[in-house]
Formats: structure tokens, C-alpha cells, sequence
């Protein structure tokens, strides 16, 4: 592999020619950097440089690795930040204005998780304001754009870090997911990535001044997104090591127990009234054929009602905010995200006061009923939008454009109410009127068993391919 190509690697690519000492951590972080600025002007994903910071560190690990150390399982491997996660000695700006100078103490623990294993980090992402849209643009920082086109919105909350990841700058970018942030810009973007369960991977600010309400804390995940479902396997377990800091975190090793026979899966259409586009309808059976192909037992079932779940846990949700963060978005935020947030008011009416202590209760009959179901169909495979990604801006343009981005979408933020973990990944290249764009489908699964989620979408991946090098061709046109 030269110079000039060596972005073009996975990071499980990266890391076996990292620790055979075939490439130098400097190596791959400069070839990273120099994509960076190549691709970066366009799409606005990256909107802090962390190039010197991170030449000086990969040096430091070279030096380490020469003098005998063992290489991290991540060792070298190039990664980016979102802006609303703590990196010590960087702002934590939440894509707002008011917070640009909030400079973190400490590293979060995802970050502190990532050095650990020997990532490095070459820049930090992009977000809307509070990280509450399933778009990525804000006042502060400006709008990241699809490297598919301008014509598709790149996702969010964490649409810088999807662009990046597909456009080749890293080959993780870190982000969350409150209630579809990472499976939103992965769904954009053709990416893959699992939304991780309740307490799996540690979490906190050192830069917060106050703790997060409840449903924020149990709903809220931290995660990647990547090019291949085999980089999340190389990823993840360094994610999910314990921090003190989290004291609700769950130490359970990546990998559980083995499935005796083949694994069965429930598998559904369904979306409620909400037109199945027929590319979404192809992406569907293109992922169940390839699943039985893979020896999976695929049967047509409904799973426990998600739209009644998801739409009782993002009303919860709306709830808290409005209580805990209404103050803060009406005295910070632009005029367009206290726009959007009354309409996110009207298309899920916000529980409050006895209802929310009732509604906080329900969560556990819907788990249950879950937790029973998975214990017959341990993946569930699913639509994650019923259409293809929604245009840029598409949720400032009332209440119509809000239904479409985040009303249709209960099999995103039912599993955050949950606390389930769920996976997104590429099903089909639609071609579609403004050109080719990726339909990405859902694979929920057990609680703490992220492992078989992302064992089903490698499984449709050897089938469909992967994303990114139609992309760069594209990108290159």
C-alpha cells in the first residue's frame, strides 16, 4: 500500500499492517491528514484540525512500539471526535455558539478508551445545536454535507462523523445516539455501525456542570461509526472497557455465549401506515436473503409493538427536555432549532409531571415484552426509515418535514427507549432521481449482545458490499 492510498484502509486492514510494523502510525496518520484536507473543504465533517496533536502522538507510539511496548488493538488507527464529547484541552461546543470556549478538563471515557487502545485522533466532528437534529448544521460551525450529494442530508446528530468516516477521513469516527444519532448519519451516509445497549460503553463530560435527566442517562450511547461491520468488531471491546467515572457502566466481555443451532430471526415490514418506498421494500429482502443464506432461520413476524414504545419513550423524552433543557434552548439556541423544537413539541406531545412518573413505569412492561420475544428470535431485522434519507433542512419546513424525519422513524428511538442494542447497515444502492444513494435496514437484538447484531450485518454486507469504494469512485468523477 503507497502513500496517497493508505486512508483507502479498513481499520482492522490498518491495524494488522500497524503491528507487523509494515506501516508506521505516522505513516497511516499523515496519509489520513492529507485526505482530510483534500475531501474536509467540501463536506464541512471535520470542523477542528487536530493534525499536529496528532502527527506528535503517532510519533510517540512509534517511538513506544520501537522500544518494545505492545501494540493497543487499535493501534494507529485514525479516528475523529464528535464536538460533544470531552477531549482534553479542546472546546466541547455542542454545535453552539454560547459554548465555544467550554474547554474539557479530561478526556471523556470513550476518548480516554480510544488512546488507550492506541487510536488517534485527527479531528473532531460536527453536530446540530444540542446534538438534537437528524440533520448537522448549526450557527457555529456551519453545515456538513453528504459525500453523496448536496441533495441528501448527511444525518444526525452525528453527521460529521458518518461524512467523515465514508469520505475516507479515519476509519472510525466516534459519535452517540439519543435517539438514532448514530444509525441516522450510517443510514445517510451508507456507513455501519450498532447503537450500543443500556450501560454498555462508559460515559460522561468532565466539562458538565450538572448531571443529565434520567431518561437522557439511560437512553444516551456512545458508539462508532465505520466503512465495514468487521472494524466494529475490532472496535467495540476497547469502547466497552469500565470507567469509574460511569457508575452504571455494564463490564460484560464483547463476545457472549455461543447460539446452540442456527439463530433465528423476526422479521418485518411493517411501518405502521407510513408508505414502505419500494427501495426500502428491495433493501428489505435483499438483507433477509442474505441472512438465510448465512444459515439464519428468517420468519415474518411482528416483534412487540414498536410504535406504541417508541412513540410513549421519545414523548418521555420530549418531556425531560422540556423540563431539564428548554431554559438553556430558548436562551442559547438559533432561532431555526427553537423553531424546530416547538414542532418536535407538536409531533410528540411532551409528558410531564405524574404522567412522565407513569410513562417512565410503562418502560418496563415494553422491555419486558421485548426481553420475552428476543428469547425466540434473539436478532429482529426491520426497516429503519420507511423511505430513502430525507433531503438537507428537510425538519425546518414544519410539521410535515418533522413527521418524515423523526415521526416515521419508532424503530430508531424505540431502541433507545429499550435500552436495546441495534445495528444499521447498507441492504442496497438505490438509484434514485437525483443519483445512487444507500438504503441502510435495522437489526435489533438481545440486551448486551451487540456481537450478534453486528455478526447479522457483516453476514448482509459479504452479500451487498460495501459502500465506501463506490462512493470514492463517485468522488472522484
Amino acid at each position: 500500500m503507497t502513500n496517497g492510498e493508505i486512508w483507502r484502509l479498513s481499520a482492522t486492514e490498518l491495524t494488522v499492517l500497524t503491528k507487523k510494523g509494515d506501516l508506521s502510525a505516522e505513516e497511516v496518520v499523515k496519509d489520513a491528514l492529507v485526505r482530510m484536507h483534500q475531501v474536509n473543504p467540501e463536506l464541512n465533517a471535520v470542523v477542528e484540525d487536530l493534525g499536529a496533536e496528532a502527527m506528535e502522538r503517532a510519533s510517540a507510539l512509534d517511538r513506544a512500539r520501537r522500544d518494545g511496548a505492545l501494540a493497543g488493538p487499535l493501534h494507529g488507527v485514525p479516528v475523529t471526535i464528535k464536538v460533544n464529547v470531552d477531549q482534553k484541552g479542546h472546546a466541547t461546543t455542542n454545535g453552539v455558539v454560547a459554548l465555544k470556549d467550554v474547554i474539557a478538563p479530561d478526556d471523556a471515557p470513550v476518548v480516554s478508551n480510544l488512546h488507550k487502545a492506541g487510536a488517534i485522533v485527527i479531528g473532531r466532528t460536527n453536530t446540530p445545536e444540542f446534538s438534537f437534529r437528524a440533520d448537522t448544521d448549526n450557527p457555529l460551525h456551519g453545515r456538513t454535507h453528504n459525500p453523496w450529494g448536496r441533495h441528501i442530508s448527511p444525518g444526525g446528530s452525528s453527521g460529521g462523523a458518518g461524512a467523515a468516516v465514508m469520505a475516507g477521513i479515519g476509519a472510525l469516527g466516534h459519535g452517540n445516539d439519543i435517539g438514532g444519532s448514530l444509525r441516522f448519519p450510517a443510514a445517510a451516509n451508507g456507513a455501519v455501525t450498532v447503537k450500543p445497549g443500556l450501560g454498555r460503553v462508559p460515559a460522561w463530560n468532565p466539562s458538565q456542570k450538572a448531571e443529565r435527566g434520567m431518561l437522557a442517562q439511560s437512553m444516551s450511547v456512545q458508539g462508532v461509526i465505520t466503512r465495514t461491520a468487521a472494524d466494529l468488531h475490532l472496535s467495540m471491546p476497547s469502547l466497552i472497557e469500565p470507567d469509574p467515572r460511569d457508575p452504571f457502566h455494564v463490564h460484560l466481555p464483547w463476545r457472549g455465549n455461543m447460539q446452540d443451532g442456527p439463530i433465528k430471526v423476526a422479521f418485518t415490514k411493517n411501518t405502521f401506515g407510513y408508505a414502505l418506498h419500494p427501495e426500502v421494500d428491495k433493501a428489505l429482502d435483499t438483507a433477509r436473503d442474505a441472512l438465510i443464506d448465512a444459515g439464519y432461520l428468517v420468519e415474518e413476524i411482528d416483534p412487540p409493538d414498536v410504535f406504541e414504545c417508541g412513540r410513549l419513550g421519545y414523548r418521555a423524552l420530549m418531556g425531560e427536555v422540556l423540563t431539564l433543557m428548554k431554559g438553556d434552548i430558548e436562551a442559547a439556541g438559533s432561532q431555526i432549532i427553537r423553531d424546530i423544537f416547538e414542532v418536535y413539541f407538536q409531533e410528540f406531545p411532551p409528558i410531564v409531571g405524574d404522567d412522565l412518573i407513569q410513562a417512565l413505569a410503562q418502560r418496563s412492561h415494553h422491555a419486558r415484552e421485548w426481553s420475552l420475544f428476543l428469547q425466540d428470535y434473539p436478532l429482529v431485522l426491520s426497516p429503519f426509515l420507511p423511505q430513502p434519507f430525507f433531503k438537507p433542512d428537510r425538519d425546518t419546513e414544519g410539521a410535515e418535514g418533522v413527521h418524515e424525519v423523526l415521526g416515521c422513524a419508532v424503530y430508531s428511538y424505540a431502541m433507545n427507549f429499550l435500552g436495546l442494542p441495534a445495528a444499521s447497515v447498507p441492504a442496497r444502492l438505490a438509484e434514485l432521481p437525483n443519483g445512487p444513494q444507500p438504503i441502510n435496514i435495522q437489526i435489533a437484538a438481545r440486551c448486551w449482545r451487540e456481537d450478534m447484531a453486528v455478526d447479522a450485518a457483516a453476514a448482509i454486507e459479504e452479500r451487498v458490499g460495501q459502500m465506501a469504494p463506490i462512493l470514492w469512485e463517485q468522488m472522484s468523477n
